[in-house]
């Protein structure tokens, strides 16, 4: 794509902006539905629930994970199932039919499994559709899911041959994550200490074309997150970077997105979204595992300055470490220990010192962090000893 870059925006004035739209500025205000924070973070990671509570609770005054776990399993205004990169997310229910259209349309490479393992196109279909029948109006456990499966198909899709965890599951788990994609399957409540999986809220096949549900995600991407990059695009949703070229130009010639100047390169944003807030964020956060904002925000090398890029990183990839925002970068990563209805949160400095207004944030930051997981917080500051995603 040829540069036509209209201004340059500054590291600053993008990370104001982004946690502005992000609730990380200033908190939504008590009373915000929880469906609606987790569609501005575009999806909250919920691999582990707990982070997922964290995600969302920071970024509304006065929500609990109980107010999460409401809409979860009571109201079900929010989902957990697989989202951006197959992983587990929490998505507005409402969203569905944007998500499954947008997520579905996203071309995938060849499988990563051997022949013998893999499964065929029309088989993968078959697996689909039977996984949606199976938990139509029912809440399954793995093994019930597995059962119902190879009943609605044959056996080889119980045959155990997908390498997984030091043991072998059944062929039909490789396609888990695409029946959550495409709407078939979504988490229920844990029965004992069980995963369920039900049917989400039906909604029409095809209630949002793949093409339409892919242009409106970019441009809530570039609302939340922007500028950005088609590569950073295509990295937040573990899609081909080729592909995403082509996706923003088709966006780019239809007017639809604009050019700027963003840290050294051309980006994107939103058509007639180009305005910013002037001056640097100010405050401190403390962000969970895989939060949404940590893993979205490029460059990841303005996010992460310096010694946090270290640190603060698993390999160059973000959300294995909770992190300390300060001043809208990350300045420390931090760990949270549950005993009871106490949680110790020791928090580690990265390269510099705190005010001590700063102090008195942190401190805030981690009672706020301690009322999300309906636990008393107790702030020590220093070593974080535990490794990555601990």
């Amino acid at each position: 794509m040829t540069a036509h870059t209209s201004r340059t925006i500054t590291w600053d004035e993008a990370s104001a902006r982004r946690m502005e739209r992000q609730f990380l500025a200033r908190p939504a205000e008590r009373g915000t539905p929880v469906a609606e924070v987790a569609g501005a973070m575009l999806g909250a990671h919920a691999q582990v629930l707990s982070a997922a509570e964290v995600s969302v609770g920071v970024r509304a005054a006065g929500l609990t994970r109980a107010d999460v776990r409401a809409a979860l399993w009571d109201d079900h205004s929010l989902v957990k199932t697989f989202g951006p990169r197959g992983t587990v997310h929490l998505l507005p229910a409402a969203e569905l039919p944007l998500w499954c259209g947008a997520l579905t349309a996203i071309p995938t490479g060849p499988s990563a499994f051997p022949p013998d393992v893999r499964v065929t196109e029309e088989q993968a279909e078959q697996i689909v559709a039977a996984i949606g029948d199976a938990l139509d109006g029912v809440c399954l456990t793995v093994e019930e899911l597995g059962e119902e499966v190879v009943a609605r198909t044959g056996p080889w899709a119980g045959d155990r041959v997908m390498p997984a965890f030091q043991d072998l599951w059944p062929r039909w788990r490789q396609v888990v994550h695409r029946a959550g994609q495409s709407g078939a399957l979504c988490f229920g409540p844990n029965r004992g200490r069980k995963v369920t999986y039900t049917r989400p809220p039906a909604f029409e096949p095809g209630a949002v074309s793949g093409q339409t549900a892919l242009r409106e995600l970019v441009r809530r991407y570039l609302s939340a997150y922007g500028p950005a990059a088609p590569r950073h695009f295509a990295k937040w949703l573990a899609a081909p970077a080729g592909w995403a070229v082509s996706l923003f130009r088709e966006l780019a010639e239809a007017g639809e997105v604009e050019e700027v100047a963003f840290e050294g390169e051309a980006a994107w944003v939103v058509a007639g979204d180009a305005g910013f807030p002037e001056g640097q964020v100010r405050g401190v956060r403390l962000l969970p595992y895989f939060d949404a904002y940590a893993i979205a925000a490029q460059p990841r090398e303005s996010l992460f300055p310096g010694e946090a890029y270290r640190r603060g990183l698993a390999g160059g990839q973000a959300g294995n470490f909770p992190v300390l925002l300060v001043d809208g970068v990350v300045a420390g990563v931090w760990h949270q220990r549950r005993q009871g209805r106490r949680t110790t949160v020791t928090v580690e400095l990265i390269g510099r010192g705190l005010t001590a207004r700063q102090e008195r944030e942190l401190g805030e930051q981690a009672e706020r962090v301690g009322e999300v997981l309906e636990a008393r917080a107790e702030l020590v500051v220093g070593k974080v000893t535990v490794g990555p995603h601990a």
